[in-house]
């Protein structure tokens, strides 16, 4: 892997440092080999200038002394100094907790006094064992640990948190991680860059995802977080992030009525609003689906109920009937007032005739139509679920790439869509071409 991915970047940034090498390197990873190299001390972080081609190896990071503004340097810190919490059993703990749960002072690693230590920075260098800050040489199971001053106890463990950032829950549409390679060991291309993959998921129009860097993440329900990866010939790939320990909130807390699209909805209305009996989520009869209870485990995709997993309109089902896929369900709203169609203002009625056709190749249609020639359900455009595609509201500003709706953003013989069938990209929609109906 690239040797930058385990340093926190901030361009434009100073710090003041004691204990510092000048070195003469060519680029920023020269300069991060002779930080890792590093004898005269234990280096945190590393300066580099790029007018003079000037690195600095340091003992420091910003979180331990002052900082100021430099125009032509960049300050590259050591992600494992900067985390103030411990994964899994903090085998690579380096915070500067020096006390145990009780509060006791730790003891310095390299005295000999109240206790003699049997792990010393001498006899395990790669330990991290500095001053008396909390660690884990021997991997003990309880985590990270200290000798105490406290002549009648010879050491005790260290109250230190989980990085709960680091591991997913449900699906990890939470996550907040730094993972930035995916499973195969690939870097992940950043989310503001248009290089080597174009893409619609940008910092920009998504504030809310925490696209930040390249790290991994899950802005479009997929199964796990991605990304995109800076391999030409690899457009994305899932990452390799573990699922945390604590489980996922329980289904049965969701709600019993509709407030907003439902997607908390945890009732147990199991019919549609034209009286089709749902499908169980679990069953890929008489409809094939592609959301398995197992995959999507905070879903609530429990018997046959109806549920908006996907973030529909409302929430809906598979039905038990073969002709019709699926539809809407009909669920009480919270405020009290029923729904039917017309308590749905922000739900499209009926299509007026004149937009359930299209004139030449469809290039022009801006009509509500979101079902294919085979009945299956449109992909909204701007989702990567069930397929990534390119066909975004982002590279296609003037094609109307709304909700699900059939569009021709690309000059094809008529309006289209991906299909949310996982097994069918994408089909022409079921519309006629409006001079075949003229006498209608």
């Amino acid at each position: 892997g690239d040797i930058l991915d385990d340093y926190l970047r901030t361009d434009g940034i100073w710090i003041l440092t004691r204990n510092k090498q000048f070195y003469r390197t060519n680029n920023e990873k020269e300069c991060a080999e002779k930080c890792e190299a590093e004898r005269n001390f234990n280096c945190r972080a590393f300066l580099f200038t790029r007018k003079k081609l000037q690195c600095l190896t340091l003992a420091e990071n910003a979180k331990m002394t002052v900082t100021f503004n430099s125009p032509d340097t960049v300050l590259y810190e050591k992600k494992i100094y900067l985390l103030q919490c411990k994964r899994g059993i903090g085998k690579d703990y380096r915070g500067m907790e020096a006390k145990t749960w009780r509060g006791i002072p730790c003891q310095k690693w390299a005295e000999k006094a109240p206790h003699n230590p049997n792990y010393t920075p001498e006899k395990h260098p790669n330990a991290g064992l500095e001053e008396n800050y909390c660690r884990n040489p021997d991997e003990d199971e309880n985590g990270p640990w200290c000798y105490t001053t406290d002549p009648d106890t010879r050491f005790d463990y260290c109250n230190i948190p989980e990085c709960e950032g680091q591991c997913m829950q449900c699906n990890g549409e939470d996550y907040h991680g730094e993972v930035s390679r995916t499973e195969s060991g690939l870097e992940c291309q950043r989310w503001d860059a248009q290089e080597p993959h174009m893409h619609g998921f940008t910092p920009k129009h998504f504030p809310e995802k925490d696209l930040k860097m390249n790290h991994c993440r899950n802005p479009d329900g997929e199964l796990r977080p991605w990304c995109f990866t800076t391999s030409p010939t690899k457009r994305w790939e899932y990452c390799n992030i573990p699922r945390c320990t604590t489980h996922p909130p329980l289904s049965s807390l969701g709600s019993q009525c509709l407030s907003g699209k439902g997607e908390d909805y945890r009732g147990r209305i199991a019919i549609t609003e034209s009286g089709n009996a749902c499908q169980r989520w679990n069953t890929q009869f008489p409809h094939r689906h592609g959301w398995i209870p197992d995959k999507y485990p905070c879903k609530g995709l429990e018997e046959n109920y109806c549920r908006n997993p996907d973030g529909e309109e409302r929430p809906w089902c598979y039905t038990i009937n073969s002709s019709v896929r699926w539809e809407y369900c009909a669920i009480p709203h919270c405020d009290g007032t029923e729904q039917g169609t017309a308590g749905m203002s922000n739900v499209p009625v009926q299509v007026p005739p004149s937009e359930e056709c299209y004139q030449g190749k469809g290039q022009n249609y801006r009509g509500t139509a979101s079902i294919t020639v085979s009945g299956k359900k449109c992909q909204a455009w701007n989702s990567m679920f069930p397929h990534r595609h390119e066909k975004t509201p982002d590279r296609f500003p003037n094609a109307d790439l709304r909700d699900n709706y059939c569009r021709n953003p690309d000059g094809d013989n008529s309006p289209w869509c991906f299909t949310t069938d996982p097994s069918v990209t994408w089909e022409y929609c079921n519309l006629k071409r409006c001079d075949d109906h003229t006498q209608e």
